[in-house]
């Protein structure tokens, strides 16, 4: 799967409110090493730089795209390309981000204690998850996939682990001296039904997607449209309201 750059920043307004809100809970300390991995187009670095401005701050990626969009934005940043489930640096780190990106990778009882062993004494890991897998977005996504004609090929996917509030206390409380976590449902106004399905084009979407060919495509778009349509109802002015929960943790050592 590729990720786009362009696209993904459509809706950058709406996505970086919530690291802003992250970053912000990240306890003020000396501050002179971070990282953002999975930093994509660059939003989340550019938050974390302004919060810890006389920190050395890097970003890392997986996507090349995401990564030539981050550097053209912040040019004096260094930004890596690298597999965050293969990330294992020598040095440690004073805060470590993670803004939407951990969703993407399995085994969280091994990701997350690995990430909080490399940060410096004092350190913070700070993350944001979508929680929405029971939002109709989603639940029409699974359902549309193992109806339609494509069901064989796209029918059975699964997205890696998903936890609640208590799997991560439990989990991190052990390594850490404090472990904040707290849950948000922001509600974002767009632009009627069509720009709900462009904003889940760019993320969940996507294992869907990458294995249909061109027509298959279409079909699957035309029938998710239909029933987001149905499922999000709109304002009057045509504006749809897409409720979004969202999972944070700040774990501190």
């Amino acid at each position: 799967m590729t990720w786009s750059a362009t696209k993904y920043s459509a809706f950058e307004q709406e996505r970086t409110r919530p690291v802003r809100d992250l970053v912000a809970a990240i306890p003020a300390q000396d501050v002179r090493v971070a990282i953002d991995l999975g930093c994509g187009p660059g939003n989340s670095t550019e938050v974390l730089a302004a919060r810890f401005p006389q920190a050395r701050v890097t970003g890392l990626d997986s996507s090349d795209d995401m990564l030539a969009a981050a550097r053209k934005r912040l040019p004096d940043t260094h930004f890596e390309l690298a597999d965050i489930g293969r990330w294992n640096p020598v040095e440690s780190y004073d805060v470590i981000l993670a803004n939407a990106s951990l969703q993407w990778l399995p085994d969280h009882a091994t990701l997350y204690p690995r990430l909080v062993s490399k940060l410096a004494p004092g350190g913070s890991l700070a993350v944001q998850t979508p929680d929405n897998l029971e939002e109709p977005a989603h639940r029409l996504a699974r359902q549309v996939a193992a109806d339609g004609p494509w069901a064989s090929k796209i029918g059975g996917i699964q997205h890696p682990d998903r936890h609640d509030a208590a799997f991560y206390v439990e989990l991190l409380k052990p390594l850490c001296n404090v472990v904040d976590v707290w849950r948000t449902t922001y509600y974002h106004p767009l632009a009627g039904s069509a720009a709900v399905v462009e904003w889940f084009k760019t993320s969940a979407l996507r294992p869907y997607l990458a294995p249909l060919d061109e027509d298959e495509k279409a079909a699957f778009l035309a029938r998710y449209l239909a029933a987001i349509t149905e499922a999000y109802r709109a304002l009057s002015d045509g504006t749809v309201l897409l409720p979004f929960p969202r999972l944070f943790i700040v774990a501190s050592r």
